[in-house]
């Protein structure tokens, strides 16, 4: 991958400021404890989130603001291998649960109770964890003996929250938009056939609702958001170059990765969920209130093209 150059940070760091004084002002006028500040962050595989997460962590917990600062990945609740292996038997028709990924393959019920636990600020939390190269690749959830703790006795409780991933902040849709939006990259599909970008046309409609009904259970994280920071690409379709990119230099560098033909297939199962609820970010996931969700178009070079504060 080339050298990922921060011109999001200078957007996002004042953003983020603003929105934790607005957090604190309104706790402060009704005489109560702010709870810590929950931040959603979103981009596409590939598209930086992780080193844009490192310079926020960093900047939030240095002076001047020094704020305990807790990242937490989406990848990090993702299901044991025992209950995925259980998910895809139970669905073997579902291409899209057949492996981690779509949403319906996250501990949803875990992420919860963590969400519920640092709203709390109760002590000695655990912090899961996800090994994604046990079972050759297949991943798994970490032993709970190698959680990380937060809030420990005698220490700082956490302040802000940084909860990143490729779907976090995803709402589910209507059934009917499900269907409409299926039903149009089907007909595309059959009409260009080979020249079909997408993947959301080759999956039966099935399969997308029961990804779309699953993803009704994630509201309950997104809710805790005092804010929302988007990644957009230009083109959804960067994210196939964009995973290409690693791999191919992790062949060269040490002989081993995913060929281009897996990276691929790897993609394809999460591409069907762009489809859907890309529009749904850009269109802010925060219904009338507005202000508190910052979005940034990127483009195939992964720099900044346009801000837009929604």
């Amino acid at each position: 991958m080339p050298d990922m150059l921060d011109d999001r940070s200078q957007h996002c760091v004042p953003f983020i400021l603003d929105r934790i004084s607005d957090h604190r002002a309104h706790y402060q006028s009704k005489n109560e404890q702010p709870p810590p500040f929950f931040l959603g962050l979103n981009g596409v595989q590939g598209a930086g989130k992780t080193t844009l997460v490192n310079t926020l962590h960093e900047t939030l917990t240095q002076p001047p603001h020094s704020l305990p600062t807790l990242v937490l990945s989406i990848d990090d609740l993702y299901l044991p291998h025992s209950k995925q292996e259980e998910l895809a038997a139970v669905h073997p028709d579902n291409p899209l649960v057949q492996h981690r990924g779509e949403p319906s393959t996250h501990d949803i019920e875990l992420g919860k109770r963590l969400f519920r636990s640092l709203a709390s600020r109760e002590s000695n939390i655990k912090v899961p964890g996800y090994d994604k190269s046990a079972f050759n690749g297949a991943g798994d959830q970490k032993p709970e003996g190698e959680w990380a703790v937060v809030n420990e006795d005698g220490k700082e409780k956490v302040d802000v929250v940084i909860f990143e991933g490729w779907c976090v902040g995803f709402r589910a849709l209507s059934d009917g938009e499900v269907e409409d939006k299926w039903k149009r990259a089907k007909e595309e599909f059959e009409r260009k056939g080979d020249g079909y970008k997408g993947q959301l046309g080759k999956q039966r409609l099935e399969s997308v609702m029961f990804v779309n009904e699953k993803l009704r259970e994630y509201d309950e994280l997104t809710d805790r958001f005092g804010a929302f920071i988007h990644i957009d690409a230009e083109d959804p379709l960067y994210v196939y170059d964009w995973r290409l990119e690693p791999e191919r230099a992790m062949r060269k560098e040490k002989g081993k990765g995913m060929s281009d033909e897996q990276v691929i297939k790897f993609v394809d199962g999460y591409f069907p969920a762009y489809e859907l609820y890309t529009d749904v970010l850009r269109n802010g996931i925060f219904g009338d209130e507005k202000g508190k969700q910052l979005r940034l178009v990127v483009e195939k070079n992964r720099r900044v093209k346009d801000v837009h504060h929604q």
